[in-house]
Formats: structure tokens, sequence, C-alpha cells
């Protein structure tokens, strides 16, 4: 896999580093991270790799497009490597855990606006709210 990320790291004209490898690694196996969580999940492969190192890899992966940062209201930023397509996601209200929803209707940007004010509309974003499987039990056992 690590030959995969040198390609995407390549194919986007930035250098391949170990930080870079680990974060891409991190994100393809935990999606929806926030930043300290990346920080410790790079940190068992790259243990002295510093918190500005990461904060600047996701910037860069970010600005690249190797990487999607989402934000959902009243949450801090999360980091995925789920960015060839146009989906959405669904956050729970209770616990904040976040899973991808793909798009419910078209190709990309999946919803035509009512009035796009002359805009050329190439994403839509749209987040879901609710609550997860295992926060609806736990409130029905309680």
């Amino acid at each position: 896999m690590a030959s995969d990320f040198e390609a995407q790291l390549r194919a986007v004209a930035l250098r391949v580093t170990r930080p870079r490898l680990a974060v891409l690694a991190a994100l393809r196996d935990h999606p929806h991270v926030d930043t300290d969580t990346v920080i410790r999940l790079v940190r068992t492969d790259l243990p002295l790799v510093s918190h500005q190192a990461v904060y600047d890899v996701l910037r860069a992966l970010t600005d690249a497009g190797l990487v999607r940062r989402i934000q959902p209201a009243g949450a801090t930023a999360r980091y995925e490597a789920r960015v060839a397509d146009n989906h959405h996601h669904i956050v729970c209200r209770s616990c904040g855990a976040i899973a991808d929803v793909d798009c419910a209707v078209g190709e990309a940007p999946c919803l035509t606006a009512s009035d796009d004010h002359g805009f050329v509309v190439d994403e839509a974003e749209v987040v879901y709210w609710g609550t997860c499987p295992d926060c609806a039990t736990n409130r029905t056992s309680q």
C-alpha cells in the first residue's frame, strides 16, 4: 500500500516523506478522525513526529486534494482519505460518530440548487444528523 501512497503523492507533486505516508495510512484505516487522533496514530510508527509536522502534512495533503477536511457544525475538524467522490456524512448527535453516506441522487454535485445565483455548482455538502445505533440502543436500555 505504501507504493500506492507514494504514487498519489508524486501525482500531485509532493515529496514522499515518512510523515506523509503515515498520515495517509492512518486516514485510510481510521476515517473521520480529528488532528489529535491522527497525531496519536502516526506516533505508533513515528514516535518522534511533532504536532507541527502532522499539522503541516494534513494541510499539504488537503491542499493537494489527497485528504478531505470536514467540520460538522459544533464539531472539531475531521479528516478522511475518501476524496474521489462527492459523498456526504451522517453525524450522531449523542456521541459524534461520523459515517459516510453516498449521494442519494445522480452525479456530483448530487443536488440541484433551486437558485444557483449564477454560480457553477461543482459540489454539494450535506450533513445528516441523528442518533447512531449504539447510542439509540443505550437510550432504550436505560
